[in-house]
C-alpha cells in the first residue's frame, strides 16, 4: 500500500487570519508530505506495505512508527478544523458535561494541558472502551491508538504548527484553533465509536472521514516520553 498526501478539507487560505496560507503551506506540504514521503520508502519491502495505516502505527516501531504516527496524526489535524462555525453534537455535550463538567471546563483543561506540554508533541480528545471520554497528551508522535482508545480531536502543538504566525506564543495559537475546531468531524468520530464498538479511526482517505480501522491486532508497546 502506497500512502498519499491527504488534500486539505479546506483552501490553503480558509483559516486565515488563525492559521496562514503560510504556515499550510509548510506544515501541509512541507512536513505533512515529508512524513508521507519517509513512510513510504521506510515500509516498501515490509510486512508494513500491506497494511492500512493504523495498523503500521499499533505494530510498528522506530522511524516506521514515527513517521506512519505523523501522518495519521496530521491526517486528523487537518480534519479537525473548519473555516465555519460548527457545534458538537447533542450526544457529545452530555458525554462532555459528564466527564468534564462543563463545555468550557473541557476548554479550560484541553488548553492548559496543550500549552503546557514539554516540547513537541499532541493533545488529543478520545474515548476509551467503556465509553468515558479521555484526555491523554503525547511527545512526539503518539497518539490515543496506543492507549487502545478511540481518537475524537486532536491539537498539534509541534512548533511547526504555529511559530510562523504565532512564534512561541503557543497558549495564543490554541485559543485561535479552539474557534476552529470542526465539531461536526468530533461528532462523527463519537458516533462511530458507539456504532461499532471497535476500530480506531484512520482518516487517511482524503475521500472519506472515516475509512479504514484497527480491529485486533497486537500493539507494539511505546513510552510517552
Amino acid at each position: 500500500m502506497t500512502h498519499t498526501l491527504m488534500n486539505l478539507p479546506f483552501h490553503d487560505n480558509a483559516l486565515e487570519p488563525h492559521i496562514s496560507k503560510e504556515t499550510l503551506e509548510y506544515h501541509h506540504g512541507k512536513h505533512h508530505a515529508g512524513y508521507i514521503n519517509n513512510l513510504n520508502k521506510l515500509i516498501e519491502g515490509t510486512k508494513y506495505a500491506d497494511m492500512n495505516l493504523a495498523e503500521v502505527v499499533v505494530t510498528s516501531e522506530g522511524g516506521i512508527f514515527n513517521n506512519a504516527a505523523q501522518v495519521y496524526n496530521h491526517n486528523f489535524y487537518f480534519k479537525g478544523m473548519k473555516s465555519e462555525t460548527t457545534t458538537p453534537s447533542k450526544q457529545l455535550v452530555d458525554l462532555l458535561n459528564r466527564d468534564f463538567g462543563s463545555m468550557e471546563a473541557f476548554k479550560e483543561v484541553f488548553l492548559k494541558t496543550a500549552a503546557g506540554l514539554f516540547g513537541a508533541g499532541w493533545v488529543w480528545l478520545s474515548v476509551d472502551g467503556s465509553g468515558s471520554l479521555v484526555l491523554e497528551s503525547f511527545s512526539n508522535a503518539g497518539n490515543p491508538l496506543l492507549s487502545a482508545h478511540t481518537p475524537l480531536l486532536t491539537c498539534d502543538v509541534w512548533e511547526h504548527a504555529y511559530y510562523i504566525d504565532y512564534r512561541n506564543a503557543r497558549p495564543e495559537y490554541l485559543e485561535k484553533w479552539w474557534g476552529l475546531v470542526n465539531w461536526d468531524f468530533v461528532s462523527q468520530n463519537l458516533e462511530f465509536f458507539f456504532e461499532s464498538r471497535h476500530g480506531f479511526i484512520d482518516p487517511c482517505n482524503e475521500n472519506s472521514d472515516l475509512c479504514d480501522y484497527v480491529d485486533s491486532v497486537e500493539r507494539t508497546e511505546h513510552s510517552n516520553t
